[in-house]
């Protein structure tokens, strides 16, 4: 696609424009990449606060009611709970970047009752990382501010309306279809 740019623009006449529009869209990348790398730095370090200071464990241990009816299967494994919970965690935070790895340990750990096949835990887990309820949408904020708004958290009713949304139909359609092939 920027191969057929170029090209255009070099059959159009507009060379100097396509050059110009380059160097700038390069530059505003790397502006942009800061600003979402300082913003990811800041509450994974908030994150690993919370780890350390024991506050990452007593909001585990508020999550986990509620995770242990959606992982009846893991309830058992306090490993597997722990990672999800961190996973669920970083997502309610707004987290994406830092969840990822949080996301796969769980993935990694409930993959091992049943190696080679997607157990009704790891499609759960699949789903509510992928919806993820977000409570401090930070990566969307850190780029609203990045690109000059002046009031990047403005969308959170609009992003706790939708992102709710997403995982009650993303869980309900889960628990559904375990129900169906389990049949």
């Amino acid at each position: 696609m920027v191969v057929l740019s170029i090209l255009c623009g070099l059959a159009s006449g507009r060379g100097p424009e396509v050059a110009a529009a380059a160097v700038e869209g390069a530059a505003a990348a790397v502006e942009l990449s800061l600003s979402i790398a300082g913003m990811l730095c800041l509450w994974t370090g908030v994150m690993e606060v919370m780890r350390q200071s024991g506050l990452a464990d007593k909001l585990s241990r508020m999550l986990f009611p509620v995770l242990r009816r959606l992982f009846p299967q893991a309830a058992g494994d306090a490993a597997a709970m722990d990672s999800i919970s961190a996973n669920v965690s970083a997502n309610l935070l707004g987290l994406g970047s830092a969840a990822t790895p949080l996301g796969l340990e769980a993935a990694r750990r409930l993959a091992v009752k049943s190696p080679g096949i997607a157990s009704d835990a790891l499609c759960m887990l699949v789903v509510c990382n992928t919806a993820s309820i977000q409570l401090i949408p930070t990566t969307v904020a850190s780029v609203r501010a990045a690109e000059g708004c002046a009031a990047p958290f403005d969308i959170l009713p609009a992003v706790w309306l939708a992102s709710s949304l997403s995982v009650g139909v993303g869980i309900l359609a889960c628990k559904i279809f375990a129900r169906i092939w389990r049949d």
